[in-house]
């Protein structure tokens, strides 16, 4: 399959602060790493760059700050084959950093100062949209200010975009953006805390996937990491599995499914088909240390769409 529209992907650009320890610290408590590295990151530029290394035709919206680090990450976008057009850069704030530890099982804690990310405003968001083409495909997290997903959420409508909403990280949101979306793709953590309900296990996880409806969500794609996915569409209920890796860093694995996801469905898949993609794309990213540096090409997974 070809791709046959734009993905545009309005979100945050950090700068990862990479440590490799035995074992995640507890609160209060020393540990010592074994390794350190810079690496690109944000929600919204890991997909982006997942997506365009899987084929797809993308550009970015979003701020960064007039440093290094913005700088670098620019260069690194571009150097992706992202177009970088319409990320602004701000004198006033630094660019977004995130401080990662990973231990040796691949699991992750991770912190977010925003920086230049919550400059990305309503001004940004109207700008943007004077590029963005009818029926696109645009991608949205939580790591920019929800009032400006708010207003791209309602311009996209306007425009007949296919909307999906990556509600990371977890928080509450208004039902009248849920109504507006065409998919949802929390993972068990992020449903919880849209729905209220405990999500252990596959039962739950519908329960919760059930519930995403109730508040308005067109389509639901519910995240289990190792456990595969749930879709649920049009009453329907899909249990998808992922393959079996060793996993050496969970860091990035969802953006790279929504990227992933994003670029199946505009090369023509249908839902369950690019469910089964994303998902393929996403325990390979595992097998890698790093955010963008761990986002597979095409050619790496078989079968592709």
């Amino acid at each position: 399959m070809t791709n046959s529209s734009p993905i545009w992907v309005i979100g945050s650009i950090n700068t990862d602060l990479v440590v490799s320890t035995g074992k995640l610290p507890a609160p209060g408590e020393t540990v010592l790493g074994k390794s350190f590295f810079i690496n690109p990151g944000g929600k919204g530029a890991n997909q982006a760059v997942a997506a365009a290394r899987l084929g797809a035709t993308v550009s970015m919206v979003g701020c960064v700050g007039a440093d290094d680090f913005g700088t670098q990450a620019l260069a690194g976008l571009a150097a992706e084959n992202v177009d970088c057009a319409h990320i602004a850069r701000i004198d006033s704030e630094p660019t977004g950093v995130a401080l990662i530890n990973v231990d040796q099982s691949g699991l992750n804690q991770i912190t977010v100062a925003p920086g230049a990310n919550n400059c990305v405003d309503a001004q940004t968001i109207d700008q943007a949209f004077q590029a963005i083409p009818q029926q696109a495909t645009i991608l949205l997290q939580l790591e920019i200010p929800v009032n400006s997903v708010l207003d791209a959420v309602q311009l996209g409508r306007a425009k007949n975009c296919r909307l999906i909403l990556d509600p990371a990280p977890a928080q509450q949101l208004p039902s009248t953006l849920c109504e507006k979306l065409s998919l949802i793709t929390p993972n068990a953590s992020e449903a919880a805390a849209l729905t209220g309900l405990s999500v252990a296990d596959f039962g739950q996880a519908r329960k919760a996937a059930d519930k995403l409806q109730e508040l308005g969500c067109e389509h639901v794609i519910l995240t289990l990491g190792e456990a595969g996915a749930l879709v649920q569409s049009n009453g329907a209920c899909t249990r998808i599995e992922a393959p079996r890796v060793v996993t050496r860093d969970t860091t990035a694995a969802g953006d790279c499914f929504n990227g992933a996801l994003a670029t199946a469905l505009v090369a023509g898949a249908g839902l369950t088909e690019a469910v089964e993609f994303a998902c393929r794309a996403a325990a390979l990213s595992t097998t890698q240390l790093g955010a963008q540096s761990s986002m597979p090409r095409r050619d790496e997974i078989l079968p592709s769409i």
